[in-house]
């Protein structure tokens, strides 16, 4: 896994290779944007796929600075409807519906999504000009296709929240030089072997344990603002990258409980028992602004390989 803090112009260009994932922080603040950093938005991106996490107000923006272009997003996940997750979208669909936007939008969030999604389009007329679908879920696996699958878990806030796992399958490299030695030879039947299953040839059996090397699947996690609660554990357990709002220290733990947010202190345990490999922690509180490594270093504390995002961070995974 690599972090690049390399000038945002040198890290956007060029295609994704299907086996990779970069994930790119367009907005890490909190309620409230500050001259350094935009409202919370996340852009996965992963061979075709452009999946955004939360579209704070002047996401639209954040994609011009850094030189992508909005048209790439297939999937928008929300994770709940409180402002600064979700002004941005307004922007961002006029300007998909501006730039011909030729794809089916998937819009999927918690419950009450298609409401206030409804209410978006019919007020902004993007009905007639952009294809969406909006898609109202609870827990589990929510999408799915040969590559990965999409989850979902509930958490603890003052309106209906989710958290999300993007959670790549396993792969299957043949080894070409095993089946020759065994006398096999090249032919159709090799893709059942590269989807884990067990090939036949001539009536033969060949088993793929024999004839392949598994490759572990990542695993990303998103939490953004929640209080403490058993789902964290569940949607993070052994994932590769945990992206997760730290709003308060510990000495303000009250504080965090009452308005459903979590401590830096919380997380870090969240991830050290969740067996996380790494931790980024995001959407910290202005009270801490221009100092807050001091979040970081709570954090690290208990869960060493932990980060600070920032705007325009890019992560390869």
């Amino acid at each position: 896994m690599k972090i690049d803090f390399k000038p945002w112009e040198k890290c956007f260009k060029g295609k994704i290779p299907p086996n990779d994932m970069e994930i790119i922080f367009l907005g890490t603040s909190h309620a409230v944007p500050t001259k350094e950093k935009n409202q919370t938005s996340i852009l996965i991106r992963y061979g075709s796929e452009g999946i955004l996490v939360d579209c704070g107000e002047g996401t639209q923006r954040q994609f011009k600075i850094a030189g992508i272009s909005p048209t790439k997003i297939t999937k928008i996940l929300i994770t709940h409807w409180h402002g600064d997750h979700i002004l941005g979208l307004p922007g961002l669909l006029q300007t998909l519906a501006l730039g011909n936007y030729s794809k089916t939008l998937e819009i999927y969030g918690p419950r009450g999504t298609k409401e206030f999604m409804k209410f978006m389009l019919e007020m902004f007329i993007f009905k007639e000009k952009i294809k969406v679908n909006v898609h109202e879920i609870s827990e589990g696996t929510f999408f799915e296709n040969k590559d990965f699958y999409l989850e979902a878990k509930r958490m603890k806030h003052q309106a209906p929240c989710l958290a999300y796992s993007l959670v790549e399958k396993n792969k299957f490299k043949i080894d070409m030089n095993k089946l020759k030695k065994a006398g096999f030879k090249e032919g159709p039947w090799l893709k059942e072997l590269q989807q884990g299953k067990d090939g036949k040839v001539d009536g033969k059996k060949i088993e793929v344990k024999k004839f392949t090397n598994e490759i572990v699947g990542k695993k990303i996690s998103f939490i953004l603002d929640t209080a403490i609660n058993d789902n964290c554990y569940k949607i993070s357990e052994n994932a590769d990258l945990l992206i997760s709002e730290a709003c308060f220290l510990k000495t303000e733990e009250v504080l965090a409980s009452e308005r459903d947010h979590l401590t830096a202190e919380q997380i870090a345990l969240v991830a050290k028992k969740s067996k996380v490999k790494k931790l980024i922690l995001t959407h910290i509180s202005q009270r801490y602004d221009k100092r807050e490594k001091i979040v970081l270093e709570e954090a690290k504390k208990i869960f060493k390989n932990s980060e600070l995002a920032k705007d325009f961070m890019k992560i390869e995974i």
